[in-house]
């Protein structure tokens, strides 16, 4: 008769799971977790619990907490082919502070959650490098995280990654969409590429069979590789749009992420409106049109899926859209007008 008991003693990473490569990994990332610390923060990495003052929100009529939580989703696999785990933190960091930054609302601090197949403490500390470098780049703390080993679950090179990003707004000035009518203008910020959605259609057209590919330099790109295209990271918006927002009035944002300009515009629109999106008004990076030709996929499949090299739209008055683009500009946004609101039911057309 068969016994589970095994021969001698079984410790924890007898079992798939190395806690000394877990201090190793904690240590290597301290200074990028400490170079994001606002001046919030209270303690240090390694506590139970982040902890972050709110005393700045005593000066607000109405503070409204925001939060957000997303992840990288399949770009990851592209990421771990590539061995290139450096950008995909920013992706992390943007998805789910870009988020909060539609409504108004300044970043405060983020907290992320890393699960390996196996722990490898320089690649952890490339990942949570990037994060923290997302962290720098939206204003906020990373106050926290967890890495967990998963052996048994996952591939040893495996990862996956989710962040949970909080922030605040003062409510009289959340932005809402709720006062935008027929003639405001739609205003258009530069996208750096794919950002972080549409990967699973990019790896069965682009990647899937043709993963030798990736490496090579192309003349169409430059002399750039696609692999490099394809994993450019996500733009974060936040420095920019909350400076402009704090100085000239703006009646709706949104974040366009998975489902395109068509399913992410028409979440800020009153029922009584439609965006109306003029194609053609704003230029189209690289990648769309390789991806677009290697599916052989019609525009509109396009537009619902990727964000066409828009990543964020604002939508203001007239007779502030020309100071609204005047400062995204000089903040280092490519800004185009890219559509009017007109009388309709809520939803996104082109014209």
């Amino acid at each position: 008769m068969g016994s589970d008991r095994t021969d001698g003693p079984v410790d924890y990473r007898a079992a798939g799971v190395d806690t000394a490569e877990g201090a190793r990994a904690v240590e290597r990332i301290r200074s990028h977790v400490r170079a994001t610390y606002r001046p919030e923060v209270i303690g240090d990495i390694g506590g139970f619990g982040g902890l972050f003052s709110a005393a700045a929100f005593k000066e607000m009529a109405e503070p409204v907490l925001v939060s957000g939580t997303d992840g990288v989703g399949t770009k990851l696999k592209l990421a771990q082919l590539l061995d290139r785990h450096d950008t995909v933190g920013i992706d992390l960091v943007a998805m789910c502070a870009n988020d909060i930054l539609a409504s108004g609302a300044e970043p405060l601090f983020f907290l992320d959650y890393v699960a390996v197949g196996k722990l490898d403490a320089g690649r952890i500390e490339r990942i949570v490098a990037g994060i923290a470098q997302g962290c720098e780049q939206a204003g906020c703390a990373l106050v926290g995280g967890e890495m967990a080993e998963h052996p048994g679950t996952m591939d040893a090179d495996d990862y996956d990654l989710s962040g949970f990003c909080v922030g605040v707004v003062d409510r009289p000035k959340m932005i809402t969409g709720e006062s935008i009518v027929p003639g405001d203008v739609i205003l258009g910020l530069a996208s750096s590429g794919l950002h972080s959605n549409g990967f699973s259609l990019v790896r069965k057209v682009l990647v899937e069979g043709r993963e030798d590919e990736l490496a090579l330099r192309r003349l169409d790109l430059g002399g750039g590789t696609l692999g490099e295209l394809l994993l450019t990271p996500t733009r974060l918006y936040v420095k920019p749009v909350l400076a402009t927002i704090a100085a000239t009035p703006v009646k709706g944002m949104a974040h366009i992420t998975g489902g395109g300009i068509t399913e992410n515009l028409d979440r800020v629109l009153p029922k009584t409106c439609d965006a109306r999106v003029v194609r053609g008004s704003w230029k189209v990076p690289e990648v769309f049109p390789i991806v677009q030709e290697a599916a052989g996929i019609d525009d509109e499949a396009m537009y619902r899926t990727f964000n066409m090299g828009i990543g964020f739209a604002l939508v203001v008055a007239p007779e502030h859209a020309p100071a609204v683009a005047a400062r995204l500009r000089e903040a280092g946004e490519r800004v185009a007008e890219i559509g009017v609101i007109i009388e309709g039911s809520g939803v996104v057309v082109y014209g």
